[in-house]
C-alpha cells in the first residue's frame, strides 16, 4: 500500500531524483515550494503546496496527512552564521511545531543533513563514524549539526533519522561540475594538499536509494547514518575515471597554498559582507576546503539498513559526463 510522503527542497539536484524514485515506486508524493520556485517537470500526481517555511498555515497544509517527511531543504552558503541558521535550522523548528500540531503520529521525519555537521577525520583511509564526536569546521556545518540536534530533541515523541551525505555527484549537479570543466581544458586547480587529500562520495541515485531505506527502516528510528560509497578517494582517483571520457592527454596540477586560500577567502568574505551577498569562498569556507580528510565510514549503514552504494566511481563519472554532454553543461 503506497503512503504519501512530504519531500521538501523538490526543486534541488538531489530532490529532484527523489522524486523520480519515489513516483517510479508507486508512492504519492507532495513537495513543499517557494513561492517564486520554479516547478519544472514533475513526476504525475505530485501535490504542490506553495509558500514558506515561516508560515505556519503553509507548513500546517504541507504536513497535514503525509506519512513520512524528507527534509532536503536548505541553504549552503550564506554572509555570516544567522543567515544559515535562517535556512538550515529555522525551517526544521517551525516544521516540526507544525508536525506535533497537525500531525502527531507521523511515521518518521528524515532529516538530510552533511557530512560537515560531523566535521572532517583525523586520518583518510577508517573516516568519521556516527559514534565519534561532532566537530564541525564551517558556519555551515554548525548550522547543519544544530538542525539535527533540534531533530534528535523531537526523538521521543516523533520518530526521526538523521542521514549525512558526503560530496554527491551525478546527472544535474552543478558543483563537481566544475572539476570536469577544469579536467577537460586539462587543468586542475585544487585548494590545499591535492596529494594527501582523501574524500568519500556518492552517486545520486545510490543516495536517493539510500534515503529511501533509511526512511523506511524502524532501526533507524533515532540514528545517523553516512550514506556514502565504500573506501576513501584521492584526486588521482577521479582523474583515472574521468579521462577515458573527457579523452585529456595531458593534465597540469596546481595545488593552492592553504594560506593563499585562507587569503582570497577573507578579502572575497569582507566583500560579501559589503554587498550583503553570499560569495562563493570566504574564510569560513576556505577552512572547509583545505581539510585534508573529508572521509566518513559506511559500515553501520551497511550492518544496520544493509546499504551498499552500487555505482562505481567510473561508471558513475560516465553517466555524469554523458548527461553534461547531451545538455550542453560540456
Amino acid at each position: 500500500m503506497s503512503e504519501t510522503i512530504l519531500v521538501t527542497g523538490s526543486s534541488g539536484f538531489i530532490g529532484k531524483r527523489l522524486l523520480q524514485y519515489l513516483a517510479g515506486e508507486g508512492e504519492k508524493v507532495r513537495i513543499l515550494l517557494r513561492a517564486e520556485s520554479d516547478v519544472g517537470v514533475l513526476p504525475v500526481g505530485v501535490g504542490i503546496v506553495r509558500g514558506s517555511f515561516s508560515d505556519q498555515e503553509t507548513l500546517s497544509q504541507a504536513v497535514r496527512g503525509v506519512d513520512r517527511i524528507v527534509h532536503l531543504a536548505g541553504v549552503t552558503k550564506a554572509v555570516d552564521e544567522s543567515g544559515y541558521d535562517a535556512g538550515n535550522v529555522m525551517p526544521v523548528q517551525n516544521l516540526f511545531a507544525a508536525i506535533r500540531k497537525h500531525n502527531p503520529e507521523l511515521k518518521r521525519f528524515l532529516y538530510i543533513s552533511s557530512l560537515t555537521a560531523g566535521g572532517p577525520a583525523s586520518e583518510g583511509i577508517r573516516g568519521v563514524k556516527e559514534s565519534d564526536p561532532p566537530h564541525p569546521v564551517s558556519a555551515y556545518g554548525r548550522s547543519k549539526l544544530r538542525a539535527e540536534n533540534l531533530c534528535l530533541e523531537h526523538a521521543a515523541r516523533i520518530p526521526v533519522t538523521v542521514v549525512r551525505p558526503p560530496a554527491v555527484y551525478g546527472p544535474g549537479d552543478k558543483d563537481v561540475l566544475q572539476v570536469f570543466l577544469m579536467l577537460a581544458r586539462g587543468i586542475l586547480v585544487l585548494p590545499g594538499s591535492a596529494a594527501q587529500q582523501r574524500f568519500s562520495m556518492i552517486y545520486v541515485d545510490d543516495l536517493v536509494e539510500g534515503i529511501v531505506m533509511a526512511a523506511r527502516s524502524e532501526e533507524a528510528v533515532g540514528r545517523i547514518y553516512y550514506i556514502t560509497s565504500p573506501g576513501p578517494l584521492s584526486w588521482d582517483d577521479v582523474i583515472s575515471a574521468s579521462k577515458p571520457v573527457l579523452g585529456f592527454s595531458k593534465l597540469h596540477k596546481l595545488s593552492l597554498p592553504r594560506p593563499f586560500v585562507f587569503f582570497v577567502g577573507a578579502v572575497l568574505g569582507v566583500a560579501g559582507s559589503l554587498w550583503g551577498k553570499p560569495v562563493l569562498i570566504n574564510r569560513d569556507k576556505a577552512n572547509e576546503l583545505v581539510q585534508n580528510y573529508w572521509v566518513c565510514s559506511p559500515d553501520r549503514a551497511l550492518h544496520e539498513l544493509g546499504f551498499t552504494a552500487r555505482t562505481t566511481l567510473a561508471d558513475g563519472v560516465a553517466k555524469t559526463i554523458d548527461w553534461y554532454r547531451r545538455k550542453g553543461w560540456l
